[in-house]
């Protein structure tokens, strides 16, 4: 999937200008307020109505949320009612639902509780859960693992890894976190004030990274790790 051109603009200052290519899994990585969650609002139509938008992509892939995209949210508290049973959040039947709780390893007992009873990680599973409902060629998560602690953090990460081998879904993955980049996605895209500042092949880029500002990430992110092996 090739984004060749993502220009967003609020009364003629550009915010973001970027292209990229997601071949199977890209991690869009910079720092609060890069453009990171501009440009995922931006492929899910959900930027606000006074932002500008021009985007240009294959034109054998109709970027259409709900259906060829699916969104896993930040916090997973956002995508549940607290009010209503986690059963009657999903739209499909009864067998769709036991074999999406099985992809994400998840007792089927959880559908008839409320989304408070869960623990984040159950929370995060259930939202990935029903992101795959419909099948899609995207997956885009926003800072999927930021509320969790790490053990439950590299479970999700591994999930996710697995569930891609399984159903072949490419990934874009929108963090500031390099180590969780590092662990789902071959590819990256660092950007910085809206503009791309490093593009390539994750181990490369990690290991030899050529912006200042890359550098920065690295060292804020891995500190006393070694990234080079």
């Amino acid at each position: 999937m090739n984004i060749s051109k993502l220009h967003i603009s609020l009364k003629e200052n550009t915010l973001v200008d970027v292209n990229f290519l997601i071949n199977k899994s890209l991690a869009l990585v910079g720092q609060s307020g890069s453009g990171k969650s501009l440009s995922i609002k931006a492929l899910l139509g959900m930027l606000p109505r006074e932002m500008q938008c021009d985007l240009e992509i294959d034109a054998d892939f109709e970027l259409k949320a709900g259906e060829s995209v699916a969104f896993v949210p930040q916090n997973p508290f956002t995508a549940l009612s607290p009010l209503t049973k986690i059963r009657k959040q999903f739209f499909v039947d009864e067998v769709r639902m036991a074999e999406l709780f099985d992809y994400v390893d998840l007792d089927m007992s959880l559908l008839d509780r409320f989304a408070p009873e869960l623990s984040g990680g159950q929370l995060q599973r259930v939202v990935i859960a029903m992101a795959l409902s419909s099948n899609p060629k995207l997956l885009m998560l926003d800072e999927p693992t930021t509320a969790l602690d790490p053990t439950t953090r590299v479970m999700i990460l591994d999930l996710l890894k697995r569930l891609q081998d399984a159903y072949h879904f490419k990934i874009l993955f929108v963090t500031h976190d390099m180590n969780s980049a590092k662990s789902v996605c071959e590819d990256i895209c660092v950007i910085k004030d809206g503009n791309v500042v490093e593009y390539g092949k994750m181990q490369d880029i990690l290991a030899n990274p050529s912006a200042a500002y890359t550098k920065r990430l690295i060292e804020a992110n891995f500190a006393n790790r070694n990234f080079r092996q």
